[in-house]
């Protein structure tokens, strides 16, 4: 096999003889995440004796020389910024941070600076441009704006690529605590539904049927009652990744998150119910009461379990405590 900065090429042996065209070059190119090999398959960066293929589940054949030229990296536009980042763990290979609610994780409309990716490459400096791509550096998966919480952002591209299959193969520990109208019935239970774009409003997130959108599994366990039952501290272990996934989720089981712009508003019916110390604290908390507090895996490098933990910040304690307060 050779290998340039223009990409890789090598030859098929006996061993790949019958594998798919992704997984032969997967075998090759440990930096990329299979997702990633795909995307340049269909995207016509991978040759077969001099053929372009787009197809990834292509056979190979033995003596077969594969050819891989992704096209050069796109012109890094990000800029470092100083914005403080709460470090949970670091070491040479990936970082936790504890996001805070109201950072945005990545640049896009309407956020082209002041995101959790700027404030990386201020504290990685440029060893983290391009990992995992030129726009979201060393990002691996993401929180909403509004969100706060464990993110893991990986530092070598060989991490990332480990850790983009992980999340894929459903291998990663993420537990949530999310603060909801009312109490589940019953009040443990397992939630999986298609997830997908709402047919009447495509900036919002629905439960669809299947087929329709990609599937969703949310694990959850009913932790505290507030108020009479008007309110409920409830934790959420995800299967899956979906946008918006337990806000969704909960709302489909007719709880939804308190503070939730989109899918909780604040009923006459549901403030009703709480006190008026809770009322106040409810109708005044102005983000989705979601918090991920603890994220965990097997770590591809050394194979050593390790898990993170994070307590509920300030804002979120502080509207606890006025639900847990007596009516």
């Amino acid at each position: 096999m050779t290998e340039t900065s223009a990409g890789l090429t090598f030859e098929v042996d006996a061993a790949q003889d019958g594998r798919r065209l992704d997984q032969g070059l997967a075998a090759h190119a440990a930096d990329y995440s299979r997702s990633r090999l795909k995307r340049l398959i269909l995207d016509g960066a991978v040759t077969v004796d001099g053929v372009l293929i787009a197809n990834p589940a292509r056979k190979l054949r033995r003596g077969q020389e594969i050819s891989l030229e992704p096209p050069p990296p796109e012109e890094m536009e990000l800029a470092p910024e100083a914005i403080p980042l709460d470090v949970v763990f670091e070491d040479d290979a990936y970082l936790i941070v504890d996001k805070p609610a109201g950072l945005v994780v990545h640049p896009g409309a309407g956020h082209p600076s002041g995101t959790l990716v700027n404030a990386l490459l201020h504290h990685c400096g440029p060893s983290l441009q391009g990992i995992g791509g030129v726009r979201r550096p060393g990002i691996v998966h993401r929180l909403d704006k509004d969100t706060s919480g464990l993110l893991v952002v990986a530092k070598t591209q060989a991490m990332h690529a480990a850790l983009v299959e992980l999340f894929a193969a459903h291998a990663i520990h993420r537990v949530y605590t999310a603060l909801v109208y009312g109490v589940p019935n019953p009040p443990e239970g397992r939630i999986e539904t298609a997830i997908g774009r709402a047919p009447q409003d495509r900036k919002r997130m629905a439960v669809v049927k299947d087929g329709a959108g990609r599937r969703a599994v949310t694990n959850y366990r009913t932790e505290n009652l507030f108020q009479n039952g008007a309110a409920s501290q409830i934790a959420c272990r995800l299967e899956t990744g979906r946008t918006h996934q337990i806000r969704v989720h909960m709302t489909h089981l007719g709880h939804p998150l308190i503070g939730d712009p989109v899918y909780g508003r604040a009923t006459p019916a549901r403030l009703n119910a709480l006190g008026p110390g809770a009322r106040d604290a409810v109708s005044g908390f102005n983000r989705q009461a979601l918090h991920a507090r603890s994220l965990g895996f097997s770590r591809p490098d050394n194979g050593e379990t390790v898990r993170y933990e994070s307590a509920v910040p300030s804002d979120l304690a502080a509207l606890i405590q006025a639900l847990d307060a007596h009516q």
